[in-house]
């Protein structure tokens, strides 16, 4: 089936859906954050940097490709496969925190975000992130955490198939 696929997952039809994967996933992180008022733990701001690059290296690639320039092209989508294949590993690893599976790292029991208001400064002081351990919002049984492991292995799968279309003997 993979074969299948990859005849249709040309480099920059990859670098394009990634691209919009990519740019769609971290504009709603953003309005969840922002409009719906969820404030991201420190994993979950960890989990946005494979975006952060993956956004510019999938652009970049598809910019080469279209220039004729495929080699560098699909090394740029190994590597925003790799960004994320590790970052899918990720949003696996907190989802399982949130689970309590197994504890997060020291710097995600913190806790809720103090009220900000009055003193400014004094509110700052005060202020924690929120524990990594308790996932404010499930759809269909998957936190924010799991639906970045899933969006980021699609992701990674959507490389992997583009580089194995542009393998040796094979139209870039």
């Amino acid at each position: 089936m993979a074969d299948q696929l990859s005849k249709y997952v040309s480099v920059p039809v990859a670098a394009v859906i990634i691209f919009l994967l990519a740019v769609t996933a971290v504009a709603t992180a953003h309005g969840f954050e922002h409009i719906g008022g969820y404030t991201p733990c420190p994993l979950c701001l960890q989990q946005r940097y494979a975006y952060y690059a993956g956004i510019p290296l999938a652009g970049i690639s598809f910019l080469l490709a279209r220039a004729e320039r495929h080699g560098l092209a699909a090394i740029l989508l190994v590597l925003c496969g790799l960004g994320f294949l590790a970052n899918a590993g990720l949003g696996f690893y907190h989802s399982g925190v949130e689970w309590k599976w197994w504890p997060g790292p020291a710097s995600c029991a913190v806790g809720d975000l103090a009220p900000v208001g009055g003193d400014l400064l004094q509110a700052l002081e005060g202020a924690r992130a929120p524990a990594c351990d308790e996932a404010p919002w499930r759809f269909l049984g998957l936190s924010f955490a799991g639906w970045n492991a899933v969006v980021s292995l699609c992701i990674a799968l959507t490389a992997i198939l583009a580089i194995r279309a542009s393998g040796p003997n094979r139209p870039a």
